[in-house]
C-alpha cells in the first residue's frame, strides 16, 4: 500500500495518497478530496499546489538546475539545437536523423504566413505592445488553419499544429519587430535554419541582406533552448487552463502570450 497523509477536518479525518515526484519531491494528492469529503483547498497563486505530473521539466532557480526530459540543460546548450530541444520536448526523446530532418522541413514548410495577414500587421500601431500583436496574429493564424482545430488529433496532425506554431511565431515576431519600426518585412528563405531564418527576417534589408556571425546564431539558439520551457510557470499553467476547456492550440497558446504581458512574467525579461 502506498503512504499515506492524514488529514483532520472538522469533523472527521481522511486519508491522501503520498506521491513522489521524477526529482523525488514530495507531494500529498488531493485530486480526491472534494468527491470524499466536500471540502477544497485553499493555495492562492497555486504557490503550494502542483497542477499535474510530468516528466518534462525540472527547474530549481535557486541551485541553478534546469532539465529537459531529465537532459541538463548546460549539455543540451552545447550539443543540440533549440529544433532538437523542441522536439524533445514535445515527444520525450532527442529526434533520430530522419526524425529531425522531416521536423525541420515542416518548419520550413510552414514558415510562411498567409498575405492576408500583411494587412493585420499594417492596421496595428507603431508604438502598439509587443504582446499584443503576437497574442492576435497567433489567434489570426487559426482561421487559416481550420484542419488544424480538430481537438482529437492524431501524432502526424499533432505534430504539424506544434510545428506550425513553432514556425510561424518566429515570423510573427520578425514582422511584427519590423511594422513597429516602419520597415518592409522580409520574408523567410527555406534554405536557412531555424535561427539563421529569424535573424534574416529580423535585420535583413531590401538593399542589404543580413549575413548572421555564427557566434551570433549560436548564441540565440542557446537563448532559445533556455527558454523553450519552464514548468508549470504562469504562462504554461495559463495554457493548460484554456486548453482544458478543449479550445484549440492556437487560442491556448495565445492566452499564454498574454499572460507574458505581465509584469511579473514576460514583462520582467523585458525591462531587463
Amino acid at each position: 500500500m502506498s503512504e499515506q497523509a492524514e488529514l483532520k477536518l472538522p469533523d472527521r479525518s481522511v486519508s491522501l495518497p503520498v506521491v513522489e515526484g521524477s526529482e523525488n519531491e514530495r507531494g500529498v494528492d488531493i485530486s480526491k478530496l472534494r468527491a470524499q469529503t466536500g471540502y477544497i483547498t485553499l493555495d492562492s497563486g497555486y504557490g503550494n499546489t502542483g497542477s499535474c505530473q510530468s516528466a518534462i521539466t525540472y527547474i530549481d532557480g535557486e541551485n541553478g538546475i534546469l532539465r529537459y526530459r531529465g537532459y541538463p540543460i548546460e549539455q543540451l546548450a552545447r550539443q543540440s539545437t533549440f529544433v532538437e530541444s523542441a522536439y524533445l520536448l514535445i515527444w520525450g526523446e532527442l529526434p533520430t536523423k530522419d526524425q529531425l530532418d522531416r521536423f525541420s522541413k515542416l518548419l520550413t514548410d510552414n514558415a510562411m504566413l498567409h498575405q492576408g495577414m500583411r494587412h493585420m500587421f499594417e492596421g496595428i500601431p507603431t508604438t502598439g505592445h509587443p504582446m499584443a500583436t503576437l497574442s492576435a496574429m497567433i489567434n489570426a493564424c487559426s482561421s487559416y488553419h481550420p484542419e488544424l482545430l480538430e481537438q482529437d488529433l492524431d501524432d502526424d496532425q499533432f505534430t504539424e499544429a506544434a510545428a506550425n506554431l513553432i514556425s510561424k511565431v518566429r515570423t510573427i515576431a520578425a514582422f511584427s519587430y519590423k511594422q513597429s519600426r516602419g520597415l518592409p518585412v522580409r520574408y523567410p528563405d527555406p534554405n536557412l535554419d531555424y535561427c539563421s531564418n529569424f535573424l534574416h527576417m529580423m535585420f535583413s534589408l531590401p538593399y542589404n541582406r543580413y549575413e548572421a556571425d555564427r557566434d551570433v546564431i549560436d548564441a540565440l539558439n542557446m537563448i532559445l533552448i533556455l527558454h523553450a520551457d519552464h514548468e508549470q510557470n504562469c504562462s504554461t499553467s495559463t495554457v493548460r487552463m484554456v486548453g482544458s476547456s478543449q479550445a484549440n492550440l492556437f487560442a491556448s497558446v495565445a492566452a499564454g502570450v498574454c499572460a507574458l504581458w505581465g509584469p511579473l512574467h514576460g514583462g520582467a525579461n523585458a525591462r531587463v
